[in-house]
């Protein structure tokens, strides 16, 4: 055979075709010649091995060698059917284009298929397919069953007494910090205790001062109690918290709401630095406005950035208009602007937003005796309130506050903010009665309803448990 081949090389290379053969130079092989070892690229079964096609190897006029043992190699193959040797090797070819190369684009009119049942990700409460989780609504006070409860028992025409309890119970709730200083104390205080006596009353009133009640009030308290024990009336433990409790009543008791009978009522909001006292307004104004009172904002916080656009996005969320003037104008000046357009425009209540002061500072101190004297010169009585903004969780620092803005304006009410978040709770009752000044408000949460009326006796009974 290989003979033949070297002939017809010969004949084409006489003929100038192609240049000679390759297998001239080549050593030749008796196993091979003999046939009893596979040719090249043959495995020992016969088959091909992993090669290119013939048709991917392109021949040259020097490469006649290779093509030659193509066909050798085809000749001493196995007899196959005529289609299936090349449509073997194409498909191969096409198996491997498809998985290591380029991803080959799915036909434009066929549309995707969904994907398979185990690989959908599951579905959560409130979410859509495939997004996270929608955030659970903590089980708050304000969305607790009880409040459910009630809605649902307005029809029934026992919603006011079901309502009252459930607001006793949301304020307990927000009261729970102070509730677990001064009851729990209580608790361990009287725990085995089964006589009322002196001793008793020394430790009570060191709990009482550690609650935030301050030493004066606590004292007061101490010795209403060992004046009762002096006539025998507290015979048991259970009987002195029951008088410790009826003292405290007492003690937050203060005179009723004033007649708003002034048309516009004119109150001036006053506080230090961070206190709340925008939110507080905002508050104030939404509680008319649910009484069907037009009301007015003034934005006299001329200096904090962003303080008149505050009071301007709570005006709009509540109804209420905002009488404003650029930046760094003098409060006093808008105040009395302020006055004017609410005498004009008729509204029954006007809350004015002042900056925030230390109370340590004369001249701001001096700045806001002056917005109160203006108020008075516009309309006559004004401002009919002076309401001091306290945070709860300053402690004993509030008292000062409340001293200092009392001899500056003449404070006429507090509202005392966060008292669902500290500890602190008792300091409603030092700075009531060492300042003789009422409590008008105290602020248990963030929501506009959480902006409650004070009541001394739900306040006691929420904070002693």
């Amino acid at each position: 055979m290989r003979r033949w081949f070297r002939r017809q090389g010969q004949d084409k290379d006489g003929n100038g075709e192609h240049a000679a053969a390759p297998f001239a130079e080549e050593p030749e092989s008796s196993s091979e010649a003999a046939g009893d070892l596979p040719a090249a690229g043959e495995n020992e079964s016969g088959e091909l091995d992993a090669a290119p096609p013939e048709a991917a190897r392109p021949q040259t006029e020097t490469d006649s060698g290779p093509a030659r043992r193509g066909f050798l190699r085809r000749w001493r193959r196995e007899p196959q059917p005529e289609d299936a040797a090349p449509v073997a090797v194409e498909e191969g070819a096409a198996e491997s284009e498809a998985v290591f190369s380029e991803p080959i684009p799915a036909p434009p009119l066929v549309p995707a298929l969904p994907p398979e049942p185990e690989t959908t990700p599951a579905i959560p409460a409130g979410g859509e397919p495939g997004g996270e989780a929608a955030p659970q609504e903590p089980r708050d006070a304000v969305y607790s069953p009880e409040i459910l409860e009630v809605e649902d028992l307005e029809e029934t025409g026992e919603a006011p007494e079901a309502a009252e309890r459930g607001m006793f119970r949301r304020l307990r709730d927000r009261l729970s910090r102070t509730r677990e200083a001064l009851s729990g104390g209580l608790d361990r205080l009287f725990r085995g205790r089964k006589v009322v006596d002196a001793e008793l009353l020394e430790d009570l009133e060191e709990l009482l001062i550690t609650a935030d009640l301050g030493v004066e009030t606590s004292l007061f308290l101490i010795q209403a109690l060992q004046d009762k024990l002096r006539r025998r009336e507290l015979a048991d433990v259970e009987r002195l918290k029951a008088a410790l409790q009826t003292e405290m009543v007492g003690l937050l008791t203060r005179p009723a709401q004033p007649d708003r009978s002034a048309r516009p009522w004119v109150v001036l909001v006053v506080g230090i630095n961070g206190v709340g006292k925008t939110t507080t307004i905002a508050k104030l104004a939404h509680r008319d406005r649910g009484q069907g009172l037009g009301t007015m904002l003034v934005a006299a916080d001329t200096f904090r950035a962003a303080a008149v656009e505050q009071l301007e996005i709570w005006g709009e969320r509540v109804g209420a208009a905002v009488v404003k003037q650029k930046t760094g104008a003098d409060p006093a000046a808008v105040v009395f602007d302020g006055l004017a357009a609410a005498v004009a425009r008729g509204v029954d209540a006007v809350y004015v937003d002042t900056a925030g002061r230390l109370h340590t500072k004369v001249n701001l101190m001096e700045e806001l005796k002056k917005i109160h004297r203006t108020a008075a010169k516009k309309i006559p009585g004004a401002p009919h309130e002076v309401l001091l903004i306290l945070d709860a969780t300053t402690g004993q620092n509030a008292l000062s506050q409340a001293r200092l803005f009392n001899e500056a304006v003449g404070v006429t009410g507090l509202i005392l903010t966060k008292m669902d978040g500290t500890a602190k709770g008792g300091v409603a009752l030092a700075v009531v009665h060492e300042t003789g000044i009422p409590l008008k408000y105290i602020g248990v949460g963030e929501a506009m309803e959480d902006l409650r009326p004070f009541e001394a006796e739900a306040f006691v009974e929420a904070i002693l448990g």
